[in-house]
């Protein structure tokens, strides 16, 4: 199925929540979508007779000035299609529905867009640091992070 497609499925089926269609030239083809009713968009995606998509490659997160970005990235082994989801948040509420139920391997994808961008699943199962110390302040990715000079007595930067 292609892009354009699977957009007006979605569209049909869940229609305002569904923002935008990118297909620009040299990018992958993306649908850009509300994340309120995501979990609902994600399994519509997963289980709709001729979308199955059953292969989630990879969950980003993006940090993209004043917003935070959830990027997607869908495969159907079926069907042999792909899709990319994307959503965006403010950084003073980062709050996205977790996906981990909808496809089990986005748990520590998750956690990570948690970790480094201060991303808020909501509705993850252990939503901790997976990378950095339970201790650490702050988000590295986020583009206004300051890197501590030292963190318990040891040096940071090198």
């Amino acid at each position: 199925m292609l892009p354009n497609e699977i957009f007006d499925k979605l569209k049909i089926e869940f229609g305002e929540e569904i923002i935008s269609l990118n297909e620009d030239p040299g990018y992958e083809p993306s649908i850009k979508v509300e994340p309120t009713n995501l979990v609902d968009i994600m399994l519509f995606l997963r289980d709709e007779e001729g979308l199955e998509f059953d292969y989630p490659s990879c969950l980003s997160g993006v940090d993209l000035g004043a917003n935070l970005g959830v990027v997607y990235n869908l495969y159907s082994m079926k069907r042999a299609h792909k899709i990319t989801i994307k959503v965006e948040v403010p950084k003073e509420a980062p709050d996205v529905p977790s996906c981990e139920l909808v496809w089990r391997s986005f748990d520590w994808h998750e956690r990570e867009a948690y970790d480094l961008l201060g991303i808020n699943f909501v509705g993850h199962h252990n939503l901790t640091r997976i990378l950095l110390p339970d201790d650490w302040e702050g988000h590295p990715l986020r583009k206004d992070y300051v890197q501590p000079d030292y963190f318990h007595g040891m040096k940071v930067p090198y």
